[in-house]
């Protein structure tokens, strides 16, 4: 049982499961594919395409001859996900569901359900990612005489697991993989590591998978569909009207259904202006949403953010920094976003104050700070707390600037005659 020999491949119904299970295939192992069910799109009036994805996840396993099963985690998905989803909503942050689904959902529960009820030595996935395993022997079909030790226990004195950017960097999801436990990491593999998607959709092309390669790409979260989001998030959440204020005045510009309906950033809706302005901060104990006249206006740009206790890949914070209690790496909060230089800074409690080396615009409390040192992602944390902002910074400049001259004024007056 040493060697690897059975892989339960998740199944999306996209091109990149579909390729990711056809390489496990080639390469020996004996595979079964799983789709899972993660929203129950009978609650909502929105369209969901689970029911046809299933079907063309049946279809890729019918082709490859393969066992199929359906998993449902429509029960978790709610109560870990989408429940924090709207708590964090209403505390005023943007969270990031796609993160939260693979740390709970797909790297948690259907990690336990294919190495304890399927009885797999591995787990697969097509994501574009790779780790330090993926050259080693323990993901190699080879007929040479392997331990007779299990799979999951030959790796308790070995050095942990690392998780590299794919091949194709544009491709690559180790963003959304930043916050997978090691023990998830040790079972999983990514067959898609060292492939371009315009190669996979060459393999799927070669390999008839026609009725998946018509498919767009899946973009966004499936429970929200084609709709408006603020639409959406009163379905769930009761409105709670407010102001936009105005950042550089105060002036009253116009009102909101809530300010959870609203990310930093995003162009607000107000009505009667004929410029656009933008969400720049956000008041919940008042209900009002900041806002300033220009996509680039100095309110919307930080060079520095905090995180909540942060989540390393490896379990332990890199050496570096725990030696130090800083270091240098690269840092993103959006995917696909460029890599930033930043200096980190370890606190006792395990957060993590993160100094960018420019200012970014719209960095948002609830969305993942994840942290990368050449190309391998070290992990994540949860941006708890923003620096001040430009315009902040600016303001203070100015006021000290004009306290200085009013103080070399007075300096510079004559004393009165005795």
């Amino acid at each position: 049982m040493g060697l690897i020999r059975h892989v339960v491949c998740a199944m999306s119904g996209g091109v990149d499961s579909s390729v990711a299970a056809l390489l496990l295939k080639r390469r020996g192992y004996s595979v079964t594919g799983v789709f899972m069910k993660n929203w129950d799109s009978l609650d909502e009036s929105g369209l969901c395409t689970t029911e046809r994805d299933c079907e063309d996840a049946y279809r890729v396993c019918q082709d490859l001859d393969i066992p199929f099963h359906q998993v449902s985690y429509v029960k978790e998905y709610w109560h870990e996900v989408f429940s924090y989803l709207l708590k964090e909503y209403e505390k005023g942050r943007t969270p990031n569901p796609d993160i939260l689904c693979n740390k709970h959902i797909k790297f948690n529960h259907f990690h336990k359900y294919a190495i304890n009820t399927l009885g797999a030595d591995a787990m697969a996935t097509g994501h574009y990612a790779r780790t330090s395993q993926e050259d080693e022997e323990v993901f190699q079909q080879t007929p040479t005489a392997q331990p007779s030790s299990l799979f999951r226990d030959r790796f308790e004195i070995r050095n942990p697991v690392r998780m590299y950017q794919g091949a194709d960097l544009f491709k690559d999801q180790t963003f959304f993989l930043s916050q997978i436990s090691q023990d998830a990491l040790r079972q999983t593999m990514f067959p898609l590591a060292g492939l371009t998607k315009e190669f996979v959709r060459k393999i799927a092309a070669e390999a008839g998978f026609h009725h998946v390669l018509k498919k767009k790409e899946s973009m966004g979260i499936c429970f929200i569909g084609e709709r408006n989001f603020e639409n959406f998030i009163l379905e769930y959440l009761e409105p709670k009207p407010g102001n936009f204020v105005s950042i550089e005045d105060g002036t009253v510009m116009g009102t909101h259904k809530g300010w959870f309906t609203l990310t930093l950033g995003q162009r607000a809706r107000i009505g009667g202006l004929k410029d656009p302005w933008f969400v720049v901060d956000k008041d919940i104990a008042t209900g009002d949403v900041f806002v300033a006249p220009t996509t680039n206006h100095p309110s919307l740009f930080r060079d520095t953010v905090r995180t909540d206790r942060f989540h390393w890949v490896t379990v332990d914070p890199p050496p570096e920094l725990v030696k130090t209690q800083m270091m240098e790496c690269h840092f993103r909060f959006i995917h696909q976003m460029p890599l930033t230089p930043c200096t980190v800074t370890l606190n006792m409690n395990g957060s993590v104050w993160i100094s960018l080396s420019q200012p970014i615009r719209a960095l948002t409390p609830g969305q993942f700070a994840v942290l990368y040192k050449g190309d391998e992602c070290l992990g994540s944390g949860k941006i708890i707390q923003l620096g001040p902002s430009e315009y902040t910074l600016q303001r203070g400049r100015e006021r000290l600037a004009q306290a200085a001259a009013q103080l070399k004024k007075q300096q510079q007056m004559p004393e009165p005659a005795s």
